[in-house]
């Protein structure tokens, strides 16, 4: 793998030096590409760190360039269905270490994917050298555990923290100009609160709540013990190895080498193969692949206008210009036989969320035998499922974040923390109302009703909509709305989700739907499709990039990046003073 990481680079440095021809390049390219021989008795090794993107990251190109490509969570999905069906694969390693996962539903869908894997009469072993709670959930998903020596299992409970900048604003003398919809819409209490609210603590201690007893729910039925059992034997941790033998929530303290000795042994194992390599493998080498075809369109980051991008302190953005052609491509293919929609954004634009949201309205009414599905990752929340209201059929993972049916808006006054500084700013304007985004002074009281028309007005819409397709009153939404979030597991015992799953459920429902045979296999289409080497270079080096964006980004280094998303996000994604459907 290093090896071939190491050619890609060269590669890369060959091409712009302009040594290579065209033809040339597809030759390397295609020996770099090939299959890899995959021995009997095979194990796939599952090495996971850091952050798993989504299933279609737009990193194709920044991969390619590097060689080195991020897993994705429909990657490690697909090669587990491949695995199960591949004779020449007798296991599964799983080697989860250091992730950086600040939420649950992508890493709930990858352990259904080892559950299922293993029901092929396959094992799947995990190896713990450090076992955090994300690698340790990961893990209840294997037949055995196996935990360093040396390391401890940091298993105790979850807790939710928040920081509250209002304190540092008033000393540096920035006032949060800011207006929301709903009592738990609380994005703008980082910056206008210097605690929790008691809608905000209550919101919070029902996320924080409901996630612990999923947590506790999977270890009892992995380790075979009761929730009770479990919750008990928390309030111990974290655990010694040898404690968290003795508590049965381990299987057995080991090395890598010893792991790997037991294998050969238990299995005949000859050698392993990592998941890099064994992404080369064709669905089809494994009888896998071809069939009907589904559309998979993916809204995965930030909803702004526009083109769809990436933003230093913000990450990925979902354009609506991008989203809406790809979406009339979807609707224009007539071999499609389904649609499913994958979600995993916090929201955005009110006026981006709305045009994609009508967009999907139109394929839904016009291919009325074309099923709708929509699929939701971690996050599918205020513009997400505002998105994922266009659809009859809303599927989510338990530890999915979603709802948060709200709007907010509003402008960071900087008049203050520039006076301090010494520095003057001036105007000059016509109309009453010309400076109402002014970042040098407050919303006048005329100013402020108007805005807060346009926020309810929004609202208002943003409810009506989700009643509609729902099947609920409008008093009833505006009940479960008013910016409150909620956990996919929350949301279908209010019927803001109709079933509890990951990508490969909304694919079986949507089969249903169409009327596909259950066993059938499918080909997926995705999209948006990724970007070239052309876009990739012009979006993040042309026009789209900003100064202020990468002055952000290095300011990410020093300052709290949640907080800078939270300061950044509405400066530079969006236009001046226009209503926002985001997460919290």
């Amino acid at each position: 793998m290093a090896v071939r990481r190491g050619v890609a680079l060269v590669i890369t440095l060959i091409v712009f030096a302009g040594l290579v021809s065209v033809s040339g390049l597809t030759i390397i390219y295609l020996l770099m590409t090939r299959e890899p021989v995959v021995p009997s008795r095979s194990t796939l090794v599952l090495r996971l760190s850091g952050e798993i993107a989504e299933g279609s990251p737009d990193d194709g190109v920044a991969g390619w360039l590097t060689g080195v490509r991020r897993p994705t969570v429909r990657n490690i999905v697909e090669n587990l269905h491949k695995a199960r069906r591949d004779p020449r694969i007798s296991g599964v390693l799983l080697a989860p270490s250091g992730l950086q996962a600040p939420y649950w539903a992508k890493l709930q869908e990858i352990r259904e994917a080892l559950v299922d894997f293993r029901k092929s009469g396959k094992p799947a072993t995990a190896y713990l050298e450090y076992g955090g709670d994300r690698e340790y959930f990961l893990a209840t998903g294997c037949d055995r555990i196996f935990l360093v020596p040396s390391s401890p299992l940091d298993v105790s409970g979850l807790a939710t923290y928040e920081l509250f900048l209002r304190g540092t604003l008033d000393k540096i003398g920035v006032y949060p100009d800011m207006y929301r919809i709903g009592d738990y819409k609380t994005a703008w209490n980082q910056l206008t609160q210097k605690g929790l609210t008691p809608a905000h603590r209550e919101m919070d201690q029902s996320l924080n709540g409901d996630m612990y007893d999923q947590l506790i729910r999977a270890i009892a039925d992995a380790r075979r013990k009761t929730p009770a059992e479990v919750r008990r034997v928390l309030d111990q941790g974290p655990f010694l190895p040898e404690d968290a033998l003795r508590a049965g929530l381990i299987d057995d303290v080991a090395y890598d080498d010893q792991i790997e000795d037991r294998l050969k042994v238990e299995r005949g194992t000859t050698r392993r193969i990592d998941l890099e390599d064994y992404s080369r493998v064709s669905a089809a080498s494994v009888g896998l692949g071809g069939g009907p075809r589904i559309a998979v369109l993916y809204v995965d980051g930030t909803i702004a206008s526009g083109r769809s991008g990436y933003d230093p302190s913000s990450g990925g953005v979902v354009g609506s210009e991008t989203l809406i052609d790809s979406i009339r491509r979807i609707r224009e293919d007539t071999s499609l036989r389904a649609i499913v929609v994958r979600i995993d954004s916090p929201g955005g634009s009110s006026v981006a969320s709305d045009v994609i949201w009508r967009e999907l309205v139109i394929t839904r009414d016009r291919r009325t035998s074309t099923p709708l599905v929509v699929s939701m990752s971690d996050l599918a929340a205020s513009g997400g499922y505002y998105i994922a209201a266009a659809a009859p059929t809303i599927v989510a993972e338990p530890g999915t974040l979603t709802g948060s049916i709200g709007i907010l808006g509003g402008k960071m006054v900087i008049g203050g923390a520039l006076a301090k500084l010494g520095l003057g700013a001036d105007s000059v304007s016509d109309g009453r109302n010309a400076e109402m985004e002014s970042p040098f002074r407050p919303f006048t009281p005329e100013q402020r009703a108007k805005f807060e028309a346009q926020l309810q007005a929004f609202y208002d819409q943003f409810v009506e909509k989700v009643a509609q397709t729902r099947h609920m009153t409008p008093e009833h939404v505006d009940s479960l709305g008013q910016g409150r979030v909620w956990t996919g597991q929350q949301a279908k015992q209010l019927g803001l989700v109709d079933a509890l799953g990951g990508l490969d459920r909304a694919i079986a429902l949507a089969k249903q739907s169409a009327k596909i045979p259950a066993d059938s296999d499918v080909e997926l289409v995705m999209y948006p499709p990724r970007r070239t080497l052309y876009d990739f270079f012009w979006n993040q080096l042309g026009p789209g990039s900003s100064r202020e964006s990468l002055y952000l980004a290095a300011l990410a280094g020093v300052i709290n990046a949640r907080s800078l998303n939270l300061l950044a996000a509405p400066l530079l994604l969006f236009r001046p003073g226009e209503p926002l459907a985001l997460m919290r």
